[in-house]
């Protein structure tokens, strides 16, 4: 995704799946499809940036064979895997299996190492720089009684089932799987349906 460096991400704000770009990793064991990266501005929205000038980035990971992490010194990394049965991994030669849908958080900089017992595997990841900002990776179930509010500092990630986005003017639209939206405000948009929407929070440091 090609963005405009400190761009403010509206409340509302959709980043559909289709749309990001895969890139393969260079040991050639997995893709990766960047969502958005960038800063907190003053009141904690997160804002859009370029380059390496980033606090925070948000990505999904198709994982096709084993292999070793690359290392993002002074981040924190939180992993989520969405897709698959499980993951073992290897984080400073302590192993643990990680399962669906249960975040795991973990050094960036350490040295890290995937292994799929069960064959394949999509991840949801989230790295934020350490001491700068706090992150933090939940997956709630939607109901269509009580939709799902996002306020400022928050994205949410349709991970399973159906959904539908709606704004403060009142406008719905369908979200796809694996779609992004961007909350904001008080309030923030709210999100219906039936299914599994994973809640990223992003917060100044200490804030």
């Amino acid at each position: 995704m090609s963005t405009t460096p400190h761009t403010a991400f509206f409340p509302g704000t959709v980043l559909p799946y289709g749309d990001l770009e895969p890139v393969t990793w260079r040991n050639g064991g997995g893709v990766t499809r960047q969502i958005a990266l960038g800063k907190l501005g003053a009141a904690g929205e997160p804002v859009a940036t370029d380059g390496e000038d980033w606090d925070w980035r948000l990505s999904i990971a198709e994982v096709g064979t084993e292999g070793d992490f690359s290392t993002f010194d002074g981040m924190t990394r939180i992993l989520t895997m969405i897709e698959g049965e499980v993951l073992d991994i290897t984080i400073d030669g302590a192993g643990q299996r990680l399962e669906k849908f249960w975040p795991l958080r973990f050094d960036g900089g350490a040295v890290t190492r995937a292994m799929l017992p069960a064959g394949p595997i999509r991840n949801l990841n989230l790295i934020v720089r350490t001491g700068a900002l706090a992150g933090d990776v939940s997956v709630v179930e939607l109901s269509e009684d009580q939709p799902r509010q996002l306020v400022r500092g928050r994205i949410g990630v349709l991970l399973q089932g159906t959904a539908r986005l709606r704004l403060a003017n009142g406008q719905e639209s369908a979200l796809g799987l694996l779609d992004s939206v961007f909350g904001g405000e008080v309030q923030g948009p709210g999100i219906r349906g039936n299914g599994l929407l994973a809640v990223i929070t992003l917060a100044l440091a200490g804030a």
